[in-house]
């Protein structure tokens, strides 16, 4: 797989102009102008670059997760470094909109640098993007637009800070508008909930968890076409518990209903579970039930 280490050699491969900083670059087609168009294709790449790119969708077939949705608004999508990148040219977008793209040294030594990495939605995939109305586009392209001034005077001693400032305030509205995102897709949030239940029913069922061991987050994740850290997001805003926490609950309600079988100690029940070690799930039973696995047998076994 080709990786980029140098924003400029990444750029050179997307077919786009060399960038007026080494480790910046901003393009913003406003009124009549156009955003520069990269390859229509590519295999799996990666770079150590973040981007932050507005496009508009015009035709092709995009999912939401597993959910068609109406591209209609423009699409802000984010994308942090190393992460792999494929496309190919089914998906037209308009060429009109804005991109940036920054080494992630460029962030050395700021505040930024630490808080870039707390926004989850650079970990989720293109097909997660945010979608913008009318009124949050606005809000968007006039601080792009702070940034683009400052990209095209002369460097100077603030040049650096205010940029950084503006890209601050930027990922801020957008983890807003993220917010907003999660509370008005209740349908596609109810059905990624659903489906996150499904799998795990399956798993459970299918006598995987003894031979297999628990499932991962990410295993699921990749059973349902999303990110790991959608979902985990996605759930959380809709339940209140994390993805973890919905796996533990089913656990230990499975662990219920084989504690109580005849003829059962705690160490099978572990291994039944696909738990490595007795140990952490008798842990993990009594941080959830308030009391050991023992207990809740001698409580409520039918002897």
């Amino acid at each position: 797989m080709q990786h980029f280490k140098t924003l400029s050699s990444y750029l050179d491969y997307l077919g786009l102009p060399r960038p007026e900083h080494p480790m910046l670059s901003v393009f913003n087609a406003k009124g009549d102008g156009y955003l520069p168009c990269p390859r229509e294709s590519s295999p799996p790449i990666t770079n150590d670059c973040y981007s932050i790119s507005f496009k508009k969708y015009v035709e092709g077939d995009l999912n939401y997760g597993r959910t068609k949705y109406d591209f209609t608004n423009g699409a802000l999508i984010f994308i942090a470094p190393r992460q792999v990148l494929q496309w190919d040219n089914s998906v037209v977008f308009e060429r009109k909109g804005f991109s940036i793209n920054f080494h992630e040294d460029f962030l050395k030594g700021t505040a930024l640098a630490h808080q870039i990495k707390k926004y989850g939605f650079f970990s989720y995939s293109v097909n997660e993007a945010l979608h913008l109305s009318p009124k949050e586009e606005k809000q968007i392209e006039s601080i792009v637009e702070n940034i683009e001034i400052e990209y095209q005077n002369n460097q100077d001693v603030f040049s650096k800070e205010i940029i950084i400032s503006q890209l601050d305030t930027l990922l801020k509205y957008a983890n807003r508008f993220y917010e907003r995102q999660f509370l008005n897709r209740k349908e596609i949030s109810n059905n990624l909930l659903e489906q996150f239940n499904q799998h795990l029913t399956e798993y459970f069922e299918s006598g995987q968890l003894q031979e297999k061991g628990i499932p991962s987050i990410e295993q699921i994740a990749d059973k349902m076409s999303v990110s790991q850290r959608y979902l985990s997001d996605t759930l959380k805003k809709e339940t209140g518990k994390t993805t973890t926490e919905h796996i533990q609950f089913y656990l230990i309600d499975e662990a219920k209903n084989i504690l109580l079988q005849p003829h059962k100690n705690i160490s099978e029940v572990a291994y039944d579970l696909g738990f490595e070690y007795p140990q952490y799930f008798s842990r993990l039973f009594k941080k959830k039930e308030g009391i050991s696995p023992s207990e809740y047998q001698q409580k409520y076994s039918l002897n």
